[in-house]
C-alpha cells in the first residue's frame, strides 16, 4: 500500500477519533474510557501475536520504548481525555494543525535537526491561532472552559510529536503491530489504577460502549498500524504533515454527527493556524529523518 494511501487512511480515523471519544467522555470518566480503549487494543494485539512478535531489541531501546509509552499512551491520552471534556471536539481537531511543527521542534531537541526560519514563524502562527481560538472561544455544552481544554490538547500534541519522533528511531527494528501492543499494555497498566477512585454509572449506555471500542479497535490499531507503517516509508516530517488533514475530517464530523458549529472570530483563528502550517509546508517535504 503506497504511504500517502496509508496516511490519509490513518487522519480519517484520527479525525473520527475526537468524536467518539467526546461522545464518550460525556458518559464515562475520561480513565474508563481510555483504560478499556486500551484494554481492547491489547487483546486484539494479543490475537494477532504472529505480527506483534516480529521485532529485534537493541541495546538501549529500552528507553526509548519506555519514553515513548510514557509520553503515549499514558500521558497523551490523559491530556486528551481531559481535553474533551472541557472543548470540543472541533476545537480539538483544530489544534492537531499544530503536529507538524511540533515534530520538527521535538526532532531539534532529540536529534539536532535544524529549524529554518520558516518552520519557527510558522510554528509562531499556529500558536498564535490556537491561543486566539481559546480566548474567542465562549463556554458552551460543548465546551464548559475551552481555555482549559485547549491547552490540554496542545500539552497531548506535545506528547503526540515525541512519540513520532521515537516511532521513526525505531520502525527498522519493530513491526508496526509490536509498538501498537506495547501502547496496549503501557496504556492498560497505567490507568487501571484510576478505575478505583472514579464512579462508574450504574446503567450503561450502549453507543458509548460501542465508541470506546471503536477508539481501541479501529482507531488505536487502525491509524496507529497505517501511520506506524507509513512512517517506514517516508520521513517523520513528511508523515506528519498529513495530519493537517484532521481538523477538516473532525470539523465535518463534528458538523455533521454532533451539531457543533464556530463562530467567525473561531474560523479566523483556524485561518492564522492554516497560514502557520502552510508557511511550514516547503520544510516538511523535505525528509529529516530518512
Amino acid at each position: 500500500m503506497p504511504a500517502s494511501i496509508a496516511l490519509i487512511i490513518a487522519t480519517f480515523l484520527w479525525g473520527s477519533s475526537f468524536i467518539a471519544l467526546k461522545y464518550a467522555i460525556n458518559i464515562y470518566d475520561p480513565s474508563f474510557v481510555i483504560f478499556f480503549r486500551m484494554l481492547i487494543t491489547l487483546i486484539l494485539c494479543i490475537t494477532l501475536w504472529r505480527w506483534v512478535k516480529k521485532f529485534t531489541y537493541q541495546q538501549g531501546d529500552w528507553k526509548y520504548l519506555l519514553s515513548m509509552s510514557i509520553a503515549e499512551p499514558c500521558l497523551y491520552y490523559l491530556f486528551e481525555g481531559n481535553a474533551m471534556k472541557y472543548t470540543s471536539a472541533s476545537q480539538a481537531g483544530v489544534l492537531v494543525s499544530c503536529f507538524p511543527l511540533l515534530v520538527a521542534i521535538v526532532a531539534y531537541l532529540m536529534l539536532k535537526e535544524k529549524v529554518t526560519k520558516r518552520i519557527a514563524i510558522g510554528f509562531s502562527f499556529c500558536i498564535g491561532g490556537g491561543v486566539l481560538l481559546t480566548l474567542v472561544s465562549e463556554t458552551s455544552s460543548q465546551a464548559p472552559n475551552p481555555a482549559l481544554g485547549n491547552f490540554l490538547e496542545f500539552l497531548a500534541m506535545v506528547c503526540a510529536a515525541y512519540y513520532a519522533v521515537s516511532v521513526k528511531h525505531l520502525s527498522q527494528r519493530y513491526s508496526p503491530l509490536s509498538l501498537i501492543a506495547l501502547q496496549g499494555l503501557a496504556g492498560s497498566i497505567f490507568f487501571a489504577p484510576f478505575l478505583l477512585f472514579i464512579e462508574i454509572p450504574p446503567v450503561h449506555d450502549i453507543t458509548a460502549l460501542i465508541g470506546i471500542f471503536y477508539l481501541g479497535a479501529f482507531v488505536t490499531i487502525g491509524a496507529y498500524g497505517m501511520y506506524n507503517y507509513a512512517i517506514t516509508k517516508v520521513s517523520v516530517l513528511t508523515a506528519a504533515a498529513f495530519t493537517n488533514l484532521i481538523p477538516i475530517f473532525t470539523l465535518l464530523l463534528s458538523a455533521i454527527i454532533l451539531g457543533e458549529s464556530l463562530t467567525v472570530h473561531q474560523w479566523g483563528c483556524i485561518l492564522l493556524v492554516f497560514i502557520g502550517v502552510y508557511i511550514s509546508q516547503k520544510k516538511t517535504r523535505k525528509s529529516l529523518l530518512s
